[in-house]
């Protein structure tokens, strides 16, 4: 009876100890958590940005070239006007004396032609005849020179003033608005060597162009044609959209800072866009679309020494040791990196070439194809215990208040 009592309590501590051993490897046992995505296609693009001033993409200074009083103003400030339109008059008044008095010293010099032709032409037979001497004739020849000359600059003078008169009425030159009236009816102007600005007109603001000044270190990468967007002041929850069409060699040096002039173009059909106005510029660069596209977290991404050694342990021994070669392979060449893809249960790592980059997403030239899934981290965890933390024998009574 004492030896049934031995070998039965000796059967329960093999029992306990095995519980405890297998709860033990049970609590040990790992999981591991993936985080992954799928190839697919996207864009790839890096952004250069610079500040502008927009302006009319041709803004006429209009000036007078005569001196006067102004008499009558037809247009304001925001008038729309066509080439040709009347926009002011100087008045005539000492404009029109001058021409008639130039008028007057032409026709006194037409007479002074016509006396010194038929003097001329009379002392012409005489002198051909040898009846006056050749110097008598030879003033009169000098005479009648004398007058066409100052007929001619008589002309001169009248074609002058009547010019002058027209230079009077102010017409556009373009289509276009009146952004700014420098003058106001009764003041007077003076034409000098520096014309004087009476109206700028700016031609059709339906379309638009900034002026923007990106930093030396960034105009290499702006080429004619590339996309711009671009935000205002004014509007700041809208986008507007332009596109390259000038790169300025000559630099601009403002506090030892040398920057470039870059002219955007930019449609504006609902004339939000004033000239004047600041804008924010974005310029892509290296722009690529509809290509396919993995996360740089991808590219970054390899799973430390330890989590994949833990991996390594709940494989099959032979795909174990082929996937611990693969880790230790060189590193990758330029232009490629190594990713992890998933396939099931099994993780395997690829070399593939890349492109571009903007520092979120990597071109993906060549290794992969769309669909595929990679990953982007991995992290090893305990597997979920059935019971509490606490390890008890199921031979042991429970305390009061506990389930068995």
């Amino acid at each position: 009876m004492k030896k049934k009592i031995i070998y039965i309590a000796s059967a329960l501590a093999v029992l306990a100890i095995a519980f405890f051993v297998l709860r033990s490897f049970r609590s040990t046992s790992q999981t591991f958590a993936f985080e992954t995505a799928r190839i697919g296609k996207g864009a790839i693009s890096n952004t250069v940005t610079a500040t502008g001033t927009l302006e009319a993409i041709t803004t006429v200074e209009l000036g007078t070239q005569v001196s006067g009083v102004i008499d009558r103003i037809f247009v304001d400030f925001n008038s729309e006007v066509k080439k040709g339109q009347l926009l002011a008059k100087i008045d005539e008044t000492p404009l029109l004396a001058q021409l008639e008095q130039s008028k007057a010293t032409v026709d006194q010099a037409e007479a002074e032609v016509k006396y010194q032709q038929a003097n001329f032409d009379r002392y012409k037979v005489l002198s051909e005849k040898k009846l006056i001497a050749q110097s008598d004739f030879d003033l009169v020849v000098y005479n009648l020179n004398k007058a066409m000359a100052s007929r001619n600059n008589a002309k001169s003078v009248y074609d002058k003033n009547r010019i002058n008169l027209s230079y009077a009425s102010i017409y556009s030159p373009i289509d276009g608005v009146i952004l700014d009236r420098a003058v106001d009816e009764g003041q007077t102007v003076a034409a000098s060597f520096n014309t004087p600005t009476l109206f700028t007109i700016a031609n059709d603001l339906t379309q638009m162009r900034v002026e923007a000044k990106v930093d030396e270190a960034d105009i290499g990468q702006i080429i004619l044609n590339q996309r711009v967007e671009f935000t205002v002041d004014a509007y700041p929850d809208l986008k507007f959209t332009g596109s390259v069409t000038e790169i300025r060699m000559q630099p601009v040096v403002t506090s030892n800072v040398v920057t470039y002039t870059v002219i955007i173009q930019a449609p504006n059909p609902d004339k939000k866009l004033m000239p004047g106005m600041t804008a924010s510029t974005t310029i892509f660069v290296n722009e690529k679309n509809d290509i396919l596209v993995i996360p740089g977290k991808a590219v970054r991404f390899s799973p430390d020494q330890q989590t994949y050694s833990s991996y390594l342990k709940s494989l099959p021994i032979e795909s174990a040791q082929k996937m611990d070669k693969e880790l230790v392979q060189s590193k990758p060449a330029d232009g490629t990196a190594f990713i992890w893809t998933k396939e099931g249960n099994i993780i395997k790592r690829y070399e593939v070439k890349t492109g571009e980059n903007d520092g979120i997403n990597y071109e993906l030239a060549s290794g992969l194809k769309q669909g595929d899934e990679i990953i982007l981290s991995m992290s090893a965890e305990k597997a979920e215990k059935e019971e509490s933390k606490t390890a008890k024998s199921p031979f042991m009574p429970s305390r009061p208040g506990q389930k068995k």
